[in-house]
């Protein structure tokens, strides 16, 4: 049997101390809704494989003109 490093992560965890948080839920909830919104607006095809970005870096705030389609290395890059 392998032994556990101390790099693994306990999912569960994760998602009771963090990922279950109301406010976190609901950014969560809010990131999904973007995604729809764009898709609806886009089409899918523009969305596939892409990320969609907040400008102001709020996943609360969906104005169109707030949201945009980015690759996800150039999003996820950004985050630094």
């Amino acid at each position: 049997m392998p032994l556990k490093t101390m790099s693994e992560r306990n999912y569960k965890r994760e998602y009771e101390n963090y990922h279950s948080k109301p406010e976190q839920r609901a950014r969560r909830s809010s990131r999904n809704k973007a995604r729809r919104l764009m898709i609806k607006k886009k089409g899918e095809a523009a969305v596939r494989g892409k990320d969609v970005d907040h400008k102001n870096r709020s996943p609360m705030d969906n104005r169109l003109s707030n949201l945009r389609i980015q690759s996800k290395k150039e999003n996820r890059g950004r985050n630094k």
